[in-house]
């Protein structure tokens, strides 16, 4: 997805101290949301994250609001890129658009973490976990993002707001898995409240990580960020455990032990000593949500292929692979009527 490279320019040199073009500018290859891109000048680089061209549905790809919280993050223990400068007119490259600092480290695809020694592969999740804890520890007042979401009954407002983008989306179409935990998914949320900043897709791949320790140094694609319940985002993120690698980054189907990783309860309970909790009731129940939420996900990835305006190359197989994820949502909704 080009842009025009001269308005650009323009517009960096008046609202960037210091920027020094020409620019080149490289497109991201990945993601699914919003078109990212290296921009390069004889001095330095930067990252431009714009919303997407084209008709899209309401309230998606909000890149203002990544960068609102980025912003708001940026003087606590979460580690946020540097929000550069904000562009919220669309006629500069025809959507609005943010600048970050640019981050350099490593960003790992592989939930197993392959391509890092297996004596020391615990202690890269240890790191994704920390940097979780850490989020989820960050009181939204107190960093000015009190009116970031709404606060209380979190699971009702998602559920109705990725039950109301798969109805809504009719060129992707309707599944029967789908349709029966939109009907399940109101009836069972569980007991209590809490509200915190949740990053809403925090998984491996949307890190990066120091380039030759164990540490997350920059937590990315923030589009999904909102005001929510923290055991929701974790779950999300753990998730990873029952998630085939072949559709996002999992180890769904293998041994932690084998790999060198700590197991799924082990890991929980890592989260729950950094967050001060003895355990987390109703655990099955946050996974089956999330399989669903992601199902939900792939299908608007599906409805954007067909309209033609999705990002990335992997659009279309992860198109392909909705209806597969729409049936581990189901098997999950029914592994936790099952402990009812």
């Amino acid at each position: 997805m080009g842009l025009d490279e001269t308005a650009l320019d323009a517009w960096l040199t008046a609202n960037v101290d210091g920027f020094d073009g020409p620019v080149q500018v490289d497109q991201f290859s990945g993601g699914q949301s919003n078109p990212t891109y290296r921009l390069t000048t004889q001095k330095g680089r930067y990252v431009l994250r714009r919303k997407p061209p084209g008709p899209l549905l309401k309230g998606a790809h909000d890149v203002l609001r990544e960068a609102r919280v980025m912003t708001g993050l940026s003087d606590t223990p979460v580690p946020v890129p540097p929000i550069i400068a904000v562009c919220e007119d669309p006629d500069v490259i025809g959507t609005p658009f943010f600048i970050m600092g640019m981050v350099e480290g490593r960003i790992f695809w592989d939930a197993a973490f392959g391509e890092i020694a297996k004596h020391d592969r615990a202690a890269y999740f240890d790191a994704m976990n920390a940097a979780m804890a850490a989020l989820h520890s960050v009181d939204p007042y107190a960093v000015g993002l009190a009116e970031f979401g709404r606060a209380g009954n979190y699971f009702e407002r998602q559920i109705a707001r990725w039950s109301g983008q798969y109805r809504e989306d009719t060129l992707a179409g309707r599944d029967a898995n789908m349709d029966e935990l939109v009907e399940w998914l109101p009836s069972a949320i569980p007991a209590g409240e809490e509200t915190r900043i949740v990053h809403g897709d925090f998984r491996c791949d949307n890190m990066i990580f120091h380039p030759s320790r164990p540490e997350v140094i920059a937590i990315l694609d923030w589009e999904l960020a909102t005001l929510g319940h923290p055991l929701a985002d974790f779950a999300y993120h753990a998730m990873m455990y029952r998630m085939p690698g072949d559709i996002v980054a999992g180890i769904g189907g293998l041994d932690p032990h084998e790999l060198g990783l700590p197991t799924e309860p082990e890991y929980v309970a890592a989260y729950c000593r950094r967050t001060g909790r003895d355990g987390i009731p109703d655990w099955e129940y946050y996974i089956a949500f999330n399989l669903f939420r992601l199902a939900a996900i792939f299908h608007g990835i599906k409805g954007r292929v067909l309209r033609g305006n999705a990002v990335s190359e992997e659009a279309s197989e992860r198109a392909a692979n909705f209806p597969r994820l729409a049936i581990l949502a189901r098997q999950a909704m029914e592994r936790c009527r099952a402990t009812d």
